[in-house]
């Protein structure tokens, strides 16, 4: 039985959730369908483009993605302090360029004053729209019946697109972060459709270096702010240049006709003290290797008493891979 999603969502032990979405059907979300001969290369805009725009409406940054032939992966990074912060009217704004809303909500954008029952009711109505803003499961929903619309009217058949729901897992502890970051970027690379990070389309990887060759970063990704210390702002805690080489290194690493081997100066590996060997197989099997949270002994633990669960089946896993 498939875990309830408030089981598995713990923002006071991690904001960090690595979410992965499969086609149902046989025909593929992208790419080519090898027994039709059609082409389904354009979907991939219309993920990217919908996923880069949702990250700019919900408080829920965008961490890392890639958008494979029949499935996504993504890792999100959900801000509700923000989502708490922004005023009414940012909020109802936000919601609205993604629904409609009701006569309450557009009476109160057109700056028409509301009766005192309104008022209660657009009360009631913006706690709403707060709390789905900052909502993995909103966000995945709102990405994923857009583009299964699009998809079945193409091809001009009904019926569900993706399977029954999105798979998520808590990223505990920056250990976990970066091989889940990792094992996202380089999926068109184990996948042999792109040779290196930098001609790997529709991901996160390719347009952190495509900004990174301007000495920019892109605004419509969560920015890397450096190595942890005191008023650490907000951003991935790692340096941009470190990860673009580790990622880089490991992409070498993990081809079929190479020996994998990583320097032990790799400066993002030494700081999270993980063995090489452990790093390959992390950035290579993240997904069969974890089936859930992912995080050392003791984040695994504190996360497993805030959900109230007796036990985690990854921790065997997290033990032998991140210790």
């Amino acid at each position: 039985m498939a875990t309830a999603r408030k089981r598995q969502i713990s923002l006071t032990d991690t904001k960090y959730y690595h979410c992965i979405s499969r086609c149902v059907r046989r025909a593929f979300l992208c790419g080519e369908d090898k027994f039709t001969g059609k082409s389904y290369e354009h979907r991939r805009d219309w993920v990217e483009e919908k996923l880069l725009m949702l990250g700019s409406v919900f408080c829920i940054d965008i961490c890392a993605y890639a958008v494979m032939s029949n499935h996504t992966h993504i890792v999100l990074y959900v801000d509700d302090k923000k989502a708490k912060r922004l005023p009414d009217k940012a909020i109802v704004i936000r919601w609205h360029k993604l629904f409609k809303g009701n006569w309450i909500s557009q009476k109160f954008i057109e700056d028409e004053p509301l009766s005192e029952s309104e008022q209660l009711i657009f009360d009631e109505l913006v706690d709403k729209y707060r709390e789905r803003l900052a909502d993995i499961s909103w966000f995945m929903r709102v990405l994923n019946e857009d583009i299964a619309r699009r998809a079945n009217k193409e091809d001009n058949c009904t019926g569900r697109f993706w399977e029954g729901r999105f798979k998520s897992q808590a990223l505990l502890d920056e250990a976990a972060l970066a091989a889940c970051l990792a094992y996202v970027d380089l999926n068109p690379i184990r996948a042999n459709i792109a040779a290196t990070p930098e001609t790997s389309d529709y991901t996160s990887i390719k347009k952190r270096i495509d900004h990174a060759k301007l000495g920019k970063q892109p605004k419509s990704l969560q920015r890397f702010a450096g190595n942890p210390r005191k008023h650490m702002p907000k951003g991935l805690p790692f340096e941009l240049k470190s990860y673009i080489e580790l990622v880089e290194l490991t992409g070498q690493c993990i081809r079929a006709d190479k020996r994998g081997y990583i320097f032990e100066s790799q400066p993002i590996l030494t700081r999270l003290n993980i063995e090489p060997e452990n790093w390959i197989k992390l950035t290579t099997q993240f997904s069969r290797v974890f089936h859930g949270a992912v995080g050392r002994e003791r984040t695994i633990t504190a996360y497993c008493e805030t959900l109230q669960k007796r036990r985690w089946t990854n921790l065997t896993n997290c033990e032998r891979l991140l210790a």
